[in-house]
């Protein structure tokens, strides 16, 4: 087997909306440079993801050199969305945390909610250092992470999404698979490996930067959600569910919390540490 390697780097600037990949990109303490920093809400200011608006896997954001964001979706003409001027804040509903953001307004509002056929704002992170600690049972003090689930990044690997696709073509629903790996929508993905490897890592460092291990990310019905038509199916949460189960959890990749800043770069060696 060789020695583990970074295969790729993916940044989703919006939260849901579909991403792109890239070379190398800075780690920040609360996750790649760019990444999770936009996020759709409702009128209540929930936050709003694929799990309600699945189409929101064919729209696609990405970072300007200014920090501000190019929205394109089919059927629609790209907008490009600069960074907001922090005059004022609205407090997001993000998963049970109340997160304060700055409301983006006019056009941005508009595209989104003329394309999602509802009532959408988009907001913007401006002071991501400040404004949402990690859960506090898997971080240190001051820890923060932008607008993603939980934690600032995810990793998969290959081998294990090779051995997934293995048991889904054993089951009932052989004809889903394979399944991509945009299904997960991880930061970062590493080859070499044996399967499942992750699962006992503890710390890791890639590039520059050192890692903390905080916990296995359990999945949602996003997963299920084929992000080139939008479609749903049942897998892989099927599987994960035979296979993968760890608690109430169903799981795949970990989440991963950086000791320090840096690059990484995609050839980047991933060496165990603990």
């Amino acid at each position: 087997m060789t020695n583990p390697t970074i295969r790729s780097i993916h940044v989703h600037p919006v939260k849901s909306v579909a991403g792109y990949a890239l070379g190398e990109t800075a780690v920040e303490p609360w996750g790649l440079a760019g990444d999770r920093r936009w996020t759709l809400i409702d009128p209540s200011a929930k936050v709003v993801t694929q799990r309600q608006q699945p189409r929101l896997a064919l729209a696609r954001a990405e970072t300007m050199p200014d920090g501000g964001i190019r929205l394109t979706a089919p059927g629609h003409e790209s907008l490009t969305v600069a960074v907001p001027e922090p005059v004022g804040t609205v407090a997001v509903e993000i998963f049970g945390d109340k997160v304060e953001t700055v409301p983006v307004g006019g056009p941005a509002d508009d595209w989104f909610s003329d394309y999602l056929d509802a009532e959408v704002r988009l907001v913007h992170l401006d002071d991501p250092a400040n404004r949402r600690p990690i859960d506090p049972e898997y971080a240190l003090p001051g820890e923060t992470v932008h607008l993603g689930d939980a934690y600032p990044l995810l990793v998969t690997t290959l081998a294990s999404l090779d051995a997934l696709n293995s048991l889904i073509a054993q089951g009932d629903h052989a004809d889903e698979g394979p399944l991509p790996m945009t299904r997960f929508r991880p930061n970062v993905v590493v080859d070499g490996t044996a399967p499942w490897a992750e699962d006992d890592w503890r710390r890791i460092a890639m590039g520059e930067v050192t890692f903390r291990v905080a916990k296995p990310c359990g999945r949602c019905v996003i997963t299920t959600t084929d992000q080139r038509t939008a479609e749903r199916g049942k897998e892989p949460l099927r599987t994960l569910a035979r296979h993968r189960r760890v608690g109430e959890k169903l799981v795949f990749g970990q989440c991963l919390v950086p000791e320090r800043t840096g690059v990484i770069r995609v050839g980047d060696a991933v060496t165990v540490l603990a």
